[in-house]
């Protein structure tokens, strides 16, 4: 689990939409699993996006029609699985995070900390080796954000993911292995935990 921190300005949600693919870099490199990602044409790093990496927004950038399961299934309803196997899918993931008893509920039945567990299985749904978190605790609570930052520490050490977590919270920062620090978009400090 790698902490992303800096002020306002400093690059960092920009350095997350490099490493995401959304956007390409001017200079310099990318690469994940030995593909170059600015080298790719627009379909296969739309592929990469798809099947390496998750992201989780600070707003949760939930589908407001959508029930939670159906706000998990999405993504994998886009990849063209059938309906049984995104079904159990996405039961498993709402159970993975904590949600099963909440999967038909639609977004504004849901507190602040259940819509960003919804957010996360969504992210979750393919279980890409990349997770990159844009202040996923910015908008809760202590208490929730304290359960965002424990569930991802637990689906780190179960599934093995890399989680890249851009946030201004030092508890957030502190819980990590490792903390890069920027300024002005360039990093100026990068320490192990």
């Amino acid at each position: 689990m790698v902490a992303i921190v800096g002020p306002s300005g400093s690059g960092k949600s920009t350095l997350l939409n490099l490493i995401g693919g959304l956007d390409r870099p001017s200079e310099g490199e990318i690469t994940l699993d030995g593909e170059k990602l600015g080298n790719l044409p627009d379909d296969q790093l739309t592929r990469v996006r798809r099947d390496k990496i998750g992201f989780i927004f600070q707003f949760f950038n939930l589908l407001a029609s959508l029930s939670a399961a159906e706000n998990v299934a999405l993504p994998l309803h886009l990849r063209g699985w059938s309906r049984g196997k995104v079904r159990d899918r996405a039961e498993e993931l709402l159970e993975l995070v904590g949600l099963s008893q909440r999967a038909e509920h639609l977004p504004e039945e849901l507190s602040g900390g259940e819509r960003q567990r919804v957010a996360i299985a969504r992210a979750l749904s393919v279980y890409p080796p990349v997770l990159l978190a844009d202040e996923p605790t910015g908008n809760l609570d202590s208490v929730n954000g304290a359960g965002i930052l424990a569930l991802l520490h637990d689906l780190h050490q179960r599934l093995g993911t890399t989680i890249l977590i851009v946030t201004h919270d030092v508890t957030v920062a502190e819980g990590c292995q490792r903390i890069v620090t920027l300024r002005d978009g360039s990093i100026i400090e990068d320490r192990r935990l």
